[in-house]
């Protein structure tokens, strides 16, 4: 890796990037091994997502996992991950009030975070703009959150039809005005991410959401083509089958999202 590219990812980093024509790369991770691995291949960003109550704890959602836990996690992977800007996710209700997110957010920015993720929008713009205004970087996500799971009645693609991609539009400009500097979109129709990406203030991030966006995640374990117990999403590449190895296959996930060759058609979803 060249000196540019070992320099730390910043927040201010990110529309630069974008605006340069670079693909931003996101992976989870959740240990000191896997985050050496993550951030010597030059990830972008690391997100310490809730996904490990299903992937690390082996629960059936994200609902049961704590600050705590994150907050662990985070420790983990800010040991080792000097490059990559650590992303750490709000679990369950952490967000459900300012003053209780305010309190989650500082202990995962102890913990080694740069940035926390929240889901939603409607009273979580509140939130945004309440952490914002006290110097705590945000992420918001929006199209399939997994902590409405209960509410959706699974994990179901969101945005399709009419009022629903219209109102998808709208809660994308109300986290940016809100103070978001990166949205993360699940499991949306790609014509809509497209057209959600070329009229957003701040980068978006795509998973099962089309090659428009201005950058890919996927859940490691995924990646990696590892069993999770659950049913395999469309948008998920097995790229340890291609790359041979743990480090190969990070590679070619890198260079597949840059290339443009991930995601392709068969890994999203239309209208």
């Amino acid at each position: 890796m060249s000196d540019a590219h070992r320099k730390p990812v910043t927040v201010p980093d990110l529309s630069g990037l974008r605006a340069a024509g670079h693909k931003l790369t996101m992976l989870t991770c959740y240990d000191a091994g896997f985050a050496r691995v993550l951030d010597s291949a030059g990830v972008d960003l690391i997100l310490v997502g809730d996904s490990l109550g299903m992937v690390v704890q082996g629960g059936q959602s994200t609902l049961a996992v704590t600050v705590d836990d994150v907050a662990y996690h985070t420790r983990c992977v800010a040991a080792t991950a000097k490059r990559a800007l650590i992303v750490a996710d709000l679990p369950f209700q952490a967000d459900a009030t300012p003053e209780r997110a305010l309190d989650a957010a500082t202990t995962l920015l102890r913990a080694g975070a740069g940035m926390v993720k929240l889901e939603g929008a409607g009273h979580k713009l509140a939130v945004i703009e309440y952490l914002v205004e006290r110097e705590i970087p945000v992420c918001a996500h929006l199209g399939l959150t997994p902590q409405s799971v209960l509410r959706f009645g699974g994990f179901k693609v969101q945005g399709r039809g009419d009022a629903a991609a219209e109102k998808l539009r709208q809660e994308a400009r109300q986290v940016a005005d809100a103070g978001a500097a990166l949205l993360v979109l699940e499991a949306v129709p790609a014509p809509l991410a497209a057209d959600i990406t070329r009229g957003s203030a701040i980068p978006t991030i795509g998973i099962g959401a089309g090659k428009d966006c201005d950058g890919q995640v996927l859940v490691l374990h995924d990646m990696l083509g590892l069993d999770s117990g659950q049913r395999r999403p469309r948008f998920v590449r097995d790229f340890l089958a291609e790359g041979g190895s743990i480090a190969g296959a990070v590679a070619a996930y890198l260079q597949a999202v840059q290339d443009g060759s991930f995601p392709a058609a068969e890994h999203g979803y239309q209208a």
